[in-house]
């Protein structure tokens, strides 16, 4: 998944929630922050959990940084870097997240 893939229409985005999408048989979480009109997009596998439900996880900021926590068993994760906030070791991967037009689109990270 080095090209960009249109996931989604601005339409579809709920401030301070997220959407799933799935691209090349991998389900990507897409964030949307209306305070700072960020995007984020990680992995929607919970790696403490073991389950695809990121995407289901409350929106919120810890040491002013933003984050989303796990619905299962409440770990932060943090939107920017994908860095468990309470047990470090470990992190979703990240995805590149840009808006083209009206169209939401993710790819992989440049290596």
């Amino acid at each position: 998944m080095n090209q960009w893939t249109t996931v989604c229409s601005t339409n579809d985005l709920v401030p301070h929630t997220g959407i799933c999408a799935k691209v090349d048989q991998q389900q990507v979480a897409i964030f949307y922050c209306r305070r700072s009109e960020a995007l984020y997009a990680l992995c929607n596998y919970d790696p403490i959990g073991q389950a695809y439900v990121m995407s289901r996880g409350i929106m919120g900021s810890m040491e002013g940084q933003p984050c989303v926590a796990s619905p299962l068993y409440k770990q932060h994760f943090n939107l920017e870097t994908g860095q468990c906030i309470e047990e470090p070791s470990y992190r979703l991967k990240r995805f590149d997240v840009r808006v083209e037009g009206n169209d939401i689109q993710v790819r992989n990270l440049a290596a």
